[in-house]
């Protein structure tokens, strides 16, 4: 792998800079990785909420991932806002064309996104079938919180981490490499994450840090563990990076003047 990293986002925007597109390139900046995007979506919001979304015509969202994927070796992806049904399978068929040419990303981490945190839908209902058929057999990682596991097993949402590591056995049976099940939506003091392959079940646990700046958390995660993976043996020192990256990031929040609502983490956390 070469010392230099370049990384890719295929997500949608946030104008307020908090998530999305813009939430993966700084956090591709922070972490060192050279950061290429492909838009998914054109998406009003801001702290407060989702005020419209604009969805890229799918042959365009295609057109963009050939003018990155073509050209700039990219080591890592990471997969986050796709809309609708033919987002996802264009986006699937060209990680399949390009795998073939042995121009697709190494590791992929697929964010799973259905919901922002204002609770606003960002994938349409008919789609999520087409992540279970299309895109999880493909991808190294997936990345869903526990509202997210059960829409993709079509089941209740875990309760108890003993149910988390069920759903999260479950959705390896549908083909992914790994599955990161984020544990945020339990009513613990501690957050708890499991990690989970074939292989192995790694547990990872944080205080919650007390601040209302969570906006972009999710795409903050999955950003960084694209952006670490290429520099790291394995999975689980890959989570424990992200997560520490994460977890100042929520800690150095409160220092930023962002919105009236659900404000951004703060991803420059080292710098200023």
């Amino acid at each position: 792998m070469s010392q230099r990293i370049n990384a890719l986002t295929i997500a949608g925007t946030d104008p307020s800079g908090g998530a999305g597109i813009q939430a993966d390139l700084k956090t591709f900046s922070a972490l060192e990785a050279y950061g290429t995007s492909v838009i998914t979506a054109l998406v009003a919001q801001n702290t407060r909420g989702v005020q419209s979304v604009y969805n890229i015509e799918p042959g365009f969202v295609g057109a963009q991932l050939d003018s990155v994927l073509s050209d700039v070796r990219i080591d890592s992806a990471k997969i986050g806002m796709l809309a609708n049904t033919a987002v996802v399978e264009v986006v699937a068929e060209r990680l399949r064309y390009y795998r073939m040419l042995e121009k697709a990303p190494v590791f992929v981490v697929l964010d799973t996104v259905m919901l922002a945190k204002s609770g606003d839908p960002l994938l349409t209902p008919d789609a999520v079938e087409a992540l279970r058929k299309w895109l999880l057999p493909q991808v190294s990682l997936i990345t869903p919180n526990l509202p997210e596991a059960a829409a993709l097993l079509d089941c209740e949402m875990a309760t108890t981490e003993q149910e988390m590591c069920r759903q999260g056995e479950a959705l390896l049976e549908l083909g992914c490499e790994a599955v990161l099940m984020k544990g945020g939506h339990l009513s613990d003091n501690e957050s708890p994450d499991w990690l989970m392959t074939a292989h192995y079940h790694q547990r990872f646990t944080a205080p919650r840090v007390a601040t209302r700046h969570t906006h972009g958390t999710g795409c903050t995660l999955s950003a960084a563990l694209a952006a670490l993976r290429p520099r790291n043996a394995n999975w689980i020192d890959t989570v424990s990076a992200a997560k520490a990256y994460l977890q100042q990031a929520l800690q150095q929040a409160d220092s930023l003047e962002v919105g009236e609502g659900i404000g951004p983490v703060h991803h420059f956390h080292r710098w200023w």
